[in-house]
């Protein structure tokens, strides 16, 4: 049974940073593209970073470019995610997602989710 549980979410003020994780089990991690999308209250989910299966390819959404980092750490089936410079626009329930094609896939193309990790940021 394939398990994506992500962590590190929480309350914190206009400015701050956090490090999102999503631990992956079940699956072959290193064969899978590892992204990231939140879905914000009353909007539909939206892409915000993916990361290579080797760490060496990322793409992300304009929205979030110089502020957010994505990386993997292959040895513990691990995705992480940098968030720093945290705008009250970027509060959402924060998913990862594993797909065996690439950095551009869309979101109905991912194979497996998490349940999610809310983050709030407040002004």
């Amino acid at each position: 049974q394939v398990q994506l549980v992500e962590s590190g979410g929480g309350l914190v003020q206009a400015g701050d940073s956090l490090r999102l994780s999503c631990a992956a089990s079940g699956l072959t991690f290193r064969l899978y593209v590892m992204g990231w999308f939140r879905q914000a209250p009353g909007k539909e989910r939206e892409f915000v970073a993916a990361i290579s299966r080797s760490a060496g390819s990322t793409n992300y959404a304009d929205s979030v470019k110089g502020r957010f980092t994505v990386s993997r750490d292959n040895a513990k089936n691990t995705v992480y995610r940098q968030m720093n410079g945290l705008k009250p626009e970027d509060t959402a329930v924060y998913y990862c997602g594993a797909n065996r094609l690439n950095i551009k896939t869309t979101m109905n193309q991912y194979d497996y989710w998490g349940q999610g990790t809310q983050v709030t940021v407040s002004s």
